[in-house]
């Protein structure tokens, strides 16, 4: 008979099975999405479908409106007020090439020469934020008055007789002339042009300037090649951001213009508030959003860049 001195080998241990993960785990992200989704269905889409049904309806306010999809609305709103959307597009295009041109160089000191006083210019540039949007746009009537200082120099400089002779302003007069409300909406969204460019600028890596001076670069072409290339995407955000709201402002036109200055906005808001007519109110306030939207995929397209600060 024999005795086995040696104990079989234990069985290996199996490797503990993974739990799955929970399912409520992987719904996390959506729950967090909920309440921002729910916010644009009830403040965004929601309006845009009541002023879409709006648009197609036929009535009076004291009779009611009826749904009876009259699409000819849109048609008289084009035809009655183009003069208006093609003044809106070009004043608002003419502010953000304005903007462009002050800004560029104001964010381009604040993000490569500023040094210590960099924070105190950008606190400078979101200054006017700190007051409401018609108080910054009254005081510019205040600036752009008859005999005031600014009138008095570009008198004494005799740029109102070239601006007169371009059509921007009348005479010895600065208010209620196209210049007046380019003026305006260039001073109440530079800072919208200002913050995108500055952002973008302040990544670029400044080993690329020193690799472009070292390859004998003269300052311009390393702006021209390098600098203004990497910036493009504040470029692009800073003038979307421009141009939008600025096509559809009212308070400049209403403020700082006169009634051969009015744009779109204006007639918005008059059809909207006082004619009370809602079906032309929401078929031009359409009309602008297909117009701004044609031209914003358009430049975004030959902009060549995606990657928006």
């Amino acid at each position: 008979m024999t005795t086995l001195t040696d104990a079989p080998p234990a069985a290996p241990e199996s490797a503990p099975k993974e739990r799955p993960p929970r399912r409520r785990g992987r719904l996390t992200p959506y729950w967090l999405l909920l309440p921002g989704l729910l916010w644009l269905v009830v403040f965004f889409a929601l309006p845009m479908v009541y002023q879409a049904s709006t648009s197609v309806q036929t009535g009076s306010l004291e009779e009611g409106y009826q749904v009876t999809w009259h699409f000819a609305t849109y048609w008289d709103a084009l035809t009655d007020y183009w003069p208006q959307f093609l003044r809106s597009i070009a004043y608002a295009g003419t502010a953000t090439i304005l903007c462009l041109l002050l800004g560029y160089p104001l964010a381009y000191l604040i993000a490569f020469r500023a040094g210590r006083w960099r924070n105190l210019i950008l606190i400078l540039v979101i200054a006017p934020f700190f007051t409401s949007f018609l108080i910054r746009t009254l005081a510019w009537k205040t600036i752009l008055a008859d005999g005031g200082p600014v009138v008095g120099a570009l008198n004494s400089l005799h740029v109102l007789d070239v601006t007169s002779w371009l059509g921007v302003t009348a005479g010895d007069r600065v208010l209620a002339t196209p210049l007046a409300v380019v003026c305006g909406l260039t001073y109440n969204f530079l800072p919208f042009m200002i913050l995108p460019l500055y952002t973008s600028l302040e990544r670029i890596d400044g080993r690329l300037h020193e690799a472009s001076g070292d390859l004998y670069a003269r300052p311009f072409t390393t702006f021209r090649r390098v600098t203004f290339p990497l910036s493009m995407p504040g470029v692009v955000s800073g003038t979307l951001l421009t141009f939008i709201p600025a096509s559809g402002d009212y308070v400049n036109a209403d403020l700082l213009g006169s009634t051969d200055t009015r744009m779109v906005g204006n007639v918005i808001q008059t059809q909207f508030l006082r004619i009370l007519d809602y079906p032309t109110a929401a078929a031009l306030s359409f009309i602008l959003m297909a117009g701004i939207l044609a031209i914003v995929t358009l430049y975004i397209r030959k902009s060549g860049t995606e990657d928006l600060v």
